[in-house]
This record gives structure tokens, sequence and C-alpha cells, in this order.
């Protein structure tokens, strides 16, 4: 089932005394990256609702970013807006709530698939209570309510085309007649709404020799490694050349391809696609498309940098081992390698192996590569400490 996320982040930050959602709380990451972060863990896609004066502000994870309206109310449909039609549960979070962790949010999106209108978490109110009238309420019967709060796509719609206004989304469906289900809230899902609340949450977040998996996200963020693999056999035809790495090799025979046949940019450029979940090489760049016909495969591997770029990841570095029994690669291995980082933005490092006469590779008869590719979401604070 398509999952999508409504993060709301649209408010002033009055009572805190700062838009509180880009106050730093894990290193440079803030809040609203962190909320977001394990949002986009757990969905396909996350809108993003931000005060209309910084919807320019990039957010981690996010894949679209609207302007928030006048009440809470408003700025969810307005995050509706954004969600694909097609999208058949919605989560609305808030920003103010980066403590809830991946598993919570896979409780209400489950309590959804089973059949409820809406799933809710909540804790036990542990204060005794009194109304304002000055009589004792019972504790028993109350519950507080967190977010992500999940609910079936078009009741969720549904409850907002009234355009009536409630503190949270639970509140409209109930009044829909919809139902709405209870999940074990976390006490650590509390909303930061003063100054104390903020460091409190940064106490609570950091990593430790216990850390959950909601502890390991909040460190981690969006690290992805992918894997690429690539095969070429030797041609007969002499007027190939042979290119690796985007380097030359006079005297030794081409390989066979639609493109210059440059197996290591060829891994190198599946290991990232792989790495952000954009299919193959083939499906970009396919071999029936005349076009491609002797590319650039340097140039080819530079689309992709782009393409993961734009999915908002970085670089991290990339491993390659080449299997060929020719040619050496050790005198331009170092060649090699500046080109593949000039081109990907980031250390490559290239391994020459050979196949020991084992198989087609033994016999010469072409070469592969095997390379391995990590990536960041931009912004994490880990990818800069790999940095330095």
């Amino acid at each position: 089932m398509s999952v999508w996320a409504i993060v709301v982040a649209g408010g002033s930050g009055r009572r805190f005394g700062a838009p509180k959602q880009f106050e730093p709380l894990l290193g440079q990451r803030r809040v609203i990256d962190v909320a977001t972060a394990t949002a986009k863990h757990c969905c396909d896609g996350v809108v993003v609702v931000l005060p209309p004066t910084m919807i320019n502000q990039p957010v981690e994870g996010a894949t679209a970013v609207v302007a928030g309206g006048e009440t809470r109310s408003d700025s969810v449909r307005s995050g509706l807006a954004a969600v694909p039609a097609d999208a058949e549960i919605i989560l609305v979070h808030d920003a103010a709530r980066p403590g809830a962790s991946v598993e919570l949010f896979a409780s209400v999106i489950e309590s959804i698939k089973h059949g409820a209108d809406g799933a809710v978490p909540v804790v036990a109110v542990v204060d005794t209570l009194r109304t304002r009238g000055g009589t004792a309420a019972d504790r028993d019967q109350l519950v507080a309510v967190q977010t992500p709060q999940a609910f079936a796509a078009q009741i969720l719609r549904a409850a907002h085309s009234s355009g009536e206004s409630a503190t949270d989304d639970a509140s409209l469906v109930d009044a829909c007649g919809g139902r709405v289900d209870h999940v074990e809230g976390e006490t650590s899902n509390f909303k930061i709404t003063e100054v104390g609340d903020l460091q409190r949450m940064r106490e609570e977040l950091q990593p430790s020799a216990s850390s959950s998996s909601r502890d390991l996200l909040a460190v981690l963020g969006t690290l992805r490694v992918g894997n690429g693999f690539d095969v070429h056999r030797f041609s007969t035809d002499t007027d190939r050349q042979l290119v690796l790495g985007g380097v030359h090799f006079p005297g030794e025979p081409g390989l066979v391809g639609q493109s210059d046949a440059d197996v290591v940019a060829h891994a190198c450029a599946e290991a990232l696609l792989g790495a952000v979940g954009l299919g193959d090489l083939g499906s970009h760049f396919p071999d029936t498309d005349e076009q491609y016909r002797g590319a650039d495969s340097m140039k080819l591997l530079a689309e992709v940098v782009d393409l993961v770029a734009r999915e908002g990841y970085r670089v991290l570095n990339i491993d390659c081992s080449v299997i060929a029994e020719r040619p050496k690669l050790a005198p331009v291995r170092q060649t090699m390698q500046e080109r593949l980082a000039h081109v990907v933005g980031a250390p490559v490092s290239v391994k020459g192996r050979r196949a020991e006469k084992l198989g087609s590779l033994g016999r010469k008869e072409g070469i592969a590569c095997l390379a391995s590719a990590l990536v960041v979401g931009e912004g994490d604070t880990l990818g800069t400490a790999f940095e330095q």
C-alpha cells in the first residue's frame, strides 16, 4: 500500500521563543530533520509544511515542502493537497515530536492495514486531574494523544473537506463517524514546547550502549549502501578502444557495448542507483537508444550522480574491484581513481584482481567490475564526520 506522511512544522514557536523546529537537536541536525528522516524511513514520500516565510529551508528527507496556514488544520490541508491522489494511507506527524520511533510509525500504519479508519498513539495520564469547576476527574478514563497519527487516505480527506479545525486530525475523523483505534504510545515521544524540552529531547536521543532503533536512526539518518556489477567481453573490432575508469589503454582490445563499455564507470553507476533505489543503468540509458551509441560512460556516471543528488543524497565513497587478466591496472590506478573521484565528487578506490585462469574471465575473454557505494542524506552530520 502507498503510504505518505505530512510533517506539520508551520508554527512560529511563540511559547518556545523561536521556531523550535529549526533548533539543532543532534549535532547540526535540526528538530525537523530528525522527525522527517524517521517519517521518510517508513513512508513512500513526506510532505513537510513550513511557515510561509521559511519554505525555502532545506529539510532532510522531504519529498515536497509547502506553506502552512492560519491553523494547524489549515496546514494539514495544505499538506494534503501535495500528497498524491493514489496514496492509500496518510500519516500526520508533528515536527515537534522528533522522539517518535520507527516502531511507532509502523504500529499506526498496521492498524490502518487491518481496517481502522484512523490510529493514534496514546499514553496513560499519570497526574491527578481536576476540572476547572473544582471537581476531580477520573484519570483512568483518560489518555494523552501523540503523533504520528495514521488514517485511511479517503477518510482523512473527507474529514478535512468540511473545513473545520481541531487540535488533531483524529478529532475530525471522530466527528465524521470514523473508527479511530488506539496504539501504545511512547513516553520518549513528548512534544517540544519549552526550551527545557529541547535539552531533555537531546538527552533522550543521545546514542548509548543500549541504543534503540530510534536512536540509531537519529544518528545514521539516511545512510544507504548500494552494490554494482558490470561485465563486458573483449571485441574483435580493432577500432574499439579499451576504457576503464575514464582512462584509455592504447594497444589493448576494446570491450563490446553500446557505449564505450567502461565497466568500471558502469559498476559505479549501478552501485549509486542501487543505493537510492533508482533501478539499474539500463533503465536510464537503454542500449536500444541510438543516442547512447559510443557514449562516454563517465558522462553517464555524472548524470547518475546528479540523479542521486536530486533524490537528496550525496556520495561518501565508492570501492571497486576490477577482475581482469589484462591489462595491468597498477601503472594507471591512481589516474583512474582521480578521474572517477572528480566525476563522483567523493573518494573512489580501485583494486585490480585476477581470475586465476578460472572461467571466461580467466581465459581473457572479458573484464568485470564489482563496486560498492555509500551515500548519505544531505545535511546529515555523519557524512560531515566521515569527510573530516
